[in-house]
């Protein structure tokens, strides 16, 4: 009992003398203490983050249009388009390079999009949905970057 009483009257001079040695910045070493215990570890139980899909320094209008590429994207590749899901990619893939080629890719895809047709109704109905919502981003983007002659009153 002797001895670990004698342990930690040593380690309490030891960290006594060391603090002691640094003096004044002893103060701003203890707050940093203090604030690394305040960081916490995220849990193995805590759900994921969800990721962005799009890269954070692009115009909000050309991230509208990559997420809504990604939806469809995963929506074909899940119902077995994946040829058509791949010129999707590609497509998003050369957005974020030279936009305006990107940007006609997509068109070309969205053209290649109207002919397909599904069996199921409500499959049927969500694939017109995604369509629509990529289309009317892509056209959102093509006005913006003034790609496309304005259409007139």
């Amino acid at each position: 009992m002797l001895e670990v009483v004698v342990a930690v009257i040593v380690g309490l001079l030891m960290v006594a003398g060391i603090l002691i040695m640094l003096g004044p910045s002893t103060g701003k070493l203890i707050k940093r203490v203090r604030s690394m215990r305040g960081a916490r570890v995220p849990s193995v139980f805590q759900p994921a983050q969800p990721r962005e899909v799009a890269p954070p320094g692009l115009n909000p209008k050309t991230q509208r249009v990559l997420v809504a590429a990604a939806r469809l994207g995963n929506w074909l590749r899940a119902h077995g388009h994946e040829e058509v899901a791949r010129e999707l990619r590609s497509a998003a893939g050369r957005i974020t390079g030279n936009e305006p080629a990107g940007l006609y890719a997509m068109q070309t895809v969205l053209r290649r999009l109207r002919s397909l047709s599904l069996d199921d109704r409500g499959s049927q109905e969500r694939l017109k949905a995604l369509t629509s919502e990529l289309r009317i981003a892509v056209q959102d983007r093509f006005e913006q970057l003034e790609l496309l002659p304005f259409r007139r009153p």
